[in-house]
């Protein structure tokens, strides 16, 4: 069943051990949507034995100018992109009761985010590093275990909240590398930042169906939810055109403007 199979790919703890799992992940295998999956005894997600993982404040950041900073920049968005296959995996496998096409959509993203990789990966590749020779941070992951408890919170801060500032950031990072002659690197966060309007979209469209679901109001509840699992501030600038193209209604984006300034 396609939940299983999606813990067990999660459970993988070589990079490309887990890209080819992703990748082979079949959408037409029958969804077990009801049933609640034991959590395993061993821990989530199965990660390889580097990159370090470090807090973010003892991360160093490089200028664009040399080779080693690009890379560094590069690196960071690849174990982000890691990260997200793990996050769209265990979205599928964690929370049981939705429908259907909520869990093929789910794997879908983590194809495309395993495609992702893999674009930086070659690059990091080309430029005479790999992934796992800088430390990383575990930021997203601490989210999704705070919110392994609810699907509404784990769409509202994962999604909506973290790889949403991806729309925010992806833009100047692109024109920083086109403008320092790398140029490969640029097309490759071109083809992400189309990809992950699409996915900030998926999850705006199940939190949006939950919360009508619940008769809850989407952006009182959303201001509860980032207070509750302390969520970071959101702060500008804001990719509006990129976000709205996701899914954000008009009030959520003046709600989101609005307290970035507070």
């Amino acid at each position: 069943m396609l939940r299983s199979l999606a813990l067990q790919t999660l459970l993988i703890s070589t990079v490309e051990g887990k890209l080819q799992a992703t990748e082979a992940l079949d959408l037409a295998v029958p969804v077990d949507c009801e049933a609640v999956l034991p959590t395993p005894s061993t821990k989530l997600p199965g990660r390889p034995a580097v990159p370090e993982l470090v807090p973010p404040g003892a991360l160093r950041k490089r200028g664009m100018r040399s080779v080693e900073g690009r890379a560094t920049l590069l690196h960071a968005l690849a174990h982000i992109e890691f990260n997200a296959i793990d996050l769209a995996l265990d979205i599928v496998w964690r929370f049981s009761g939705m429908p259907a096409p909520f869990y093929r959509e789910w794997l879908q993203i983590a194809k495309e985010e395993a495609y992702h990789f893999r674009l930086l990966q070659a690059r990091l590749q080309a430029m005479g590093y790999a992934y796992g020779d800088f430390p990383a941070h575990n930021g997203l992951w601490e989210m999704a275990e705070k919110t392994k408890d609810d699907v509404l919170a784990r769409l509202a801060l994962v999604p909506r909240t973290l790889e949403a500032r991806g729309l925010d950031v992806t833009p100047p990072m692109r024109d920083k590398l086109a403008q320092a002659g790398d140029r490969e690197a640029a097309a490759a966060l071109e083809i992400i930042l189309r990809d992950e309007i699409g996915h900030v979209e998926v999850g705006n469209r199940w939190y949006q169906q939950l919360c009508a679901a619940r008769a809850l109001d989407p952006i009182a509840t959303y201001a509860q939810l980032a207070k509750h699992y302390n969520a970071p501030a959101q702060r500008g600038p804001f990719n509006l055109s990129a976000r709205k193209a996701a899914g954000f209604t008009d009030d959520e984006l003046a709600a989101l403007q609005h307290a970035a300034t507070v």
